[in-house]
Formats: structure tokens, sequence, C-alpha cells
């Protein structure tokens, strides 16, 4: 029943994990669809290839604010 609710009205997606600022995952509230957003911004499914990459994004994304967030510490002082 949740497929044919998509099928009519379309999927209803919701950020399910912030990767980076440009980068999110997504899901839909109805089947369970995961999507993620490509190199072009646009919406693709979620394969596991799409999962690694985001993860090794994520991870480097939060290396570099942690840097950044030091970077400014030292320099409040």
């Amino acid at each position: 029943m949740k497929t044919v609710y998509c099928s009519i009205f379309g999927h209803n997606y919701v950020v399910s994990k912030k990767i980076t600022f440009h980068v999110n995952e997504y899901k839909c509230t109805h089947c369970h669809l995961e999507m993620t957003t490509n190199s072009n911004g646009e919406l693709t499914p979620l394969t596991p290839k799409f999962r690694e990459i985001n993860s090794v994004l994520e991870r480097i994304h939060k290396r570099r604010k942690s840097r950044r967030m030091e970077g400014l510490l030292v320099f409040e002082h």
C-alpha cells in the first residue's frame, strides 16, 4: 500500500543524514526509499558505493571542520 501511495502522489523525502553542507541522505517517509545527492546535486539512489563515498566525505568534512574550529580558538587567545 505504501508503494501505491508513492506511485500516485510521489515520494515524500526527508533528510535522514547530513553529510556535508551540500550533500545529504534522504529517506521517503512512506516507502523508505533512500536517496542521496550526486556530484551534480541531483538525487540518486543510495547504493553501497554512494554510501561508502558519503561516509568518507563525512569523515573528511568533520576533520576539516574540527581543525577550522581549533584554528579559531587559537586566534582568540
